[in-house]
């Protein structure tokens, strides 16, 4: 409610409660509002109509990226309304593959500051910083430090753009609360000297810090959250190698966090796999699985897969020699001495290996998973392999964004003959194949962390595990009718977005109380409570 002392002016200049030509005649006597804006007086279905015809006049997806940038700025509820009106038409633009040029771009684009930038210049002054947020309750921090965006590696504080896209699916796909929600970079410096010297680069010019400082940085980031929040949710998102998998261990169990990287493209791309099994009538304790990238996303996937093999019946050492990796180094084997923790832990007993392409045919993957964000790298030999092993070979090459991606949908359908079970990270567009129209599928995370965001929200987790992403896998993979798996479809149409976010959040809901993992007692009815918590965007009124 406006303060008795607030302008009509300033309540148009709040994002958070604008609801422009939608504000009643009543509203527009009562707040100072008469002639600030048209005569028409529109319901939020227009006015969504109107932003519909704005990004179709707009001549490419980074021009749609802005118009929707500006209009999360000056109305949020509307924002989110068109993202739920038509999410496969608008996660593209607001999230991947569009969020990967406009990060690349976004000192150029920046025209409002969104959440919480953090310098390490301020080290010491973090929980000041973050009493300056507006909402006293934050559910859910996005938070990068924009060390490895996407495929695009160290983009510095211009990875904003990563946050801000994040928490706009956690709205726009599975209903949390977008007042819950706050995005935040750690501006720890950049290593790229392009944005260093740029003109527009919005973050510290200075390198990145040494490890002791890096950590210090980080643990005092953390208990800030902790004493302002204690109920908040922290993802992490888009850390490099050397810093991802060490932070989920050090604060896994200490608050609810998890790495959408490491823990939710391992929830997709298993859901990938189970659909794919449904569709070979096979089970996932039956598959062998070859992944090119063992960064920490590739790891994270091979591990949750192990994990889904045992839960199939697998013995934990037939589930290991089920699921190799490669890095640009060879084979991850037990032997090498150039591994990380996490690295190791996926290694198999094996002899060096250095030809992927020639390994396919001694292993015999049923399944290759690329995550290595180099394009072509599953090149016309790696799919001649793999179809020589397999009469419908399983191809998911999921880096990000487009351009990095291992192979396209019309190189893996044609090197098949059509009849390859295929997932990308990036949308691929329709393609025809003897005569018949080819929508491929992609395996995105959207369809898996907005949905543990609802989770989370409605049972007030306090901890995330392992077993949650596996039962999102399995839940998403339960959401695909007959008519999408005849398709060949691996996930449900994006259409279906805050459908099959609210059915994966329930199971993972149920797998939280299951676990323990909050004080909440758990409701009668566990699936209305969660569809009760799911928020839909539309306009309050304003008196």
């Amino acid at each position: 409610m406006p303060s008795p002392t607030e302008t009509g002016h300033e309540l148009l200049r709040d994002p958070a409660r604008n609801k422009g030509t939608a504000f009643t005649e009543a509203e527009r006597v009562a707040l100072g509002l008469t002639g600030l804006l048209p005569a028409a007086i529109e319901t939020l279905e227009e006015r969504i109509a109107r932003i519909h015809w704005q990004l179709d006049a707009c001549a490419t997806d980074l021009a749609r990226y802005v118009l929707l940038a500006q209009l999360m700025d000056t109305d949020e509820t509307l924002f989110h309304a068109v993202l739920a009106s038509a999410p496969e038409k608008m996660l593209p633009i607001i999230y991947t593959p569009t969020v990967g040029a406009a990060c690349e771009e976004f000192g150029h684009l920046l025209r409002r500051a969104r959440g919480l930038f953090i310098p390490i210049t301020l080290k010491g002054r973090i929980k000041e910083i973050l009493g300056n947020w507006r909402q006293p309750d934050v559910r859910f921090i996005v938070v990068t430090d924009g060390s490895r965006i996407l495929g695009l590696g160290d983009l510095g504080a211009n990875g904003m753009g990563i946050p801000i896209g994040k928490l706009a699916c956690y709205s726009g796909a599975a209903g949390v609360p977008a007042d819950k929600t706050l995005p935040i970079t750690l501006d720890v410096g950049t290593d790229r000297d392009e944005l260093l010297e740029g003109p527009m680069y919005i973050g510290l010019r200075q390198k990145r810090p040494a490890e002791d400082e890096y950590y210090e940085f980080l643990e005092e980031f953390i208990t800030a959250v902790e004493e302002t929040w204690p109920g908040c949710c922290v993802q992490f998102e888009d850390f490099n190698i050397h810093h991802a998998e060490p932070l989920l261990e050090k604060y896994r169990n200490r608050l609810c966090c998890f790495n959408d990287d490491i823990q939710g493209t391992a929830g997709v791309a298993v859901g990938g796999l189970y659909t794919a099994c449904r569709a070979k009538g096979e089970t996932i304790g039956q598959q062998r699985v070859l992944f090119l990238g063992a960064g920490s996303a590739g790891c994270g996937i091979a591990s949750l897969i192990e994990k889904a093999m045992v839960d199939d019946g697998c013995t934990e050492e037939d589930a290991a020699s089920r699921v190799a990796l490669f890095n640009r180094s060879g084979l991850l084997t037990k032997d090498r001495d150039d591994l990380s923790d996490f690295q190791m832990a996926v290694a198999i007993d094996h002899e060096p290996a250095s030809d992927f392409a020639q390994f396919i045919t001694s292993f015999k993957p049923t399944a290759i998973i690329g995550v290595c964000t180099v394009g072509g790298a599953f090149n016309e030999d790696v799919l001649k392999a793999m179809c020589a092993v397999n009469d419908r070979p399983i191809i998911f090459p999921y880096s990000n964004p487009t351009s990095h991606s291992e192979c396209t949908a019309e190189e893996a359908y044609a090197a098949s003959d059509g009849t390859c079970l295929f997932a990308s990270g990036s949308p691929m567009p329709p393609l025809e194949h003897e005569g018949h129209t080819i929508n491929p599928a992609q395996g995105n995370n959207v369809y898996i962390f907005p949905a543990m965001g609802l989770a989370i929200y409605a049972t007030e987790a306090k901890h995330v595990s392992d077993e949650m992403f596996l039962r999102a896998g399995q839940a998403l993979s339960h959401t695909l009718t007959e008519e999408e798996l005849a398709l060949g479809l691996l996930y449900p149409e994006r259409s279906r977005l805050r459908e099959s976010s609210l059915h994966v959040a329930i199971e993972v809901a149920k797998q939280i109380f299951a676990e323990g993992a909050t004080d909440m007692d758990e409701p009668d009815d566990i699936a209305a409570h969660v569809a009760q918590c799911m928020w839909q965007p539309q306009y309050e009124p304003a008196i």
